[in-house]
């Protein structure tokens, strides 16, 4: 065997025996502060020896074979696999915090376009009484903002508007205030709900 072929295998054992141990480790010791933290440490109190055991039983390997093969290499090995435990074990809270801020998004997005639906029909519904000729007539009370339930229903607007282009956990809740507020407007100036929906009243 030639001196680049030992070379090029040699970088691939170290490649591939690195992956593996930074791997093991840093999974080991999320599992290690995962376990710590939500109490099953104190629960089975042999759990962090099975934790430690089966990490071990992969990275030893992994660090044993490029160290009898190149013993700077495993010492090199040695040292960033120590430091992507410690990474791993100080990062642990702030990864189990972004993974609960990605399951959270993911059940908000059904929540999140249902409101954004109801949201274009309630200013669907609002625009009547501004754009309606006849329906500005009828309740002219709905579009004077001098009157409490017509101020609530125009902050109200507001509010849901802004929190409209982002995905705000509170835009659901925002776009709920507005179908109550544009309801009690609508009960305030005589207005049934239920024509202001209706395409052909007017």
């Amino acid at each position: 065997m030639s001196t680049a072929q030992l070379v090029f295998q040699g970088a691939w054992v170290f490649v591939l025996c690195g992956t593996v141990l930074l791997a093991s480790v840093a999974g080991t010791a999320l599992v290690v502060r995962r376990h710590a933290g939500d109490g099953t440490m104190a629960e089975r109190p042999d759990q962090l020896f099975w934790d430690v055991f089966l990490g071990a039983a992969v990275a030893i390997p992994a660090l044993l074979i490029p160290t009898l093969m190149a013993p700077p290499a495993g010492l090199l090995l040695g040292l960033a696999a120590t430091a992507a435990g410690i990474a791993a074990y100080r990062g642990a809270p702030r990864l189990a915090q972004w993974r609960e801020q990605r399951r959270n998004a993911r059940l908000r997005l059904p929540l999140h376009r249902a409101a954004q639906v109801q949201h274009q029909e309630l200013l669907a519904r609002w625009r009547r009484y501004e754009l309606d000729p006849a329906c500005a007539i009828d309740y002219p009370g709905i579009t004077d903002v001098r009157l409490p339930e017509t101020s609530a229903l125009i902050r109200a607007m507001r509010d849901a508007d802004l929190l409209a282009g982002s995905a705000h956990p509170g835009y659901p809740a925002a776009v709920a205030a507005l179908a109550e507020s544009l309801a009690a407007a609508e009960r305030a100036a005589g207005a049934a709900s239920g024509h202001a929906r209706d395409p052909e009243w007017g």
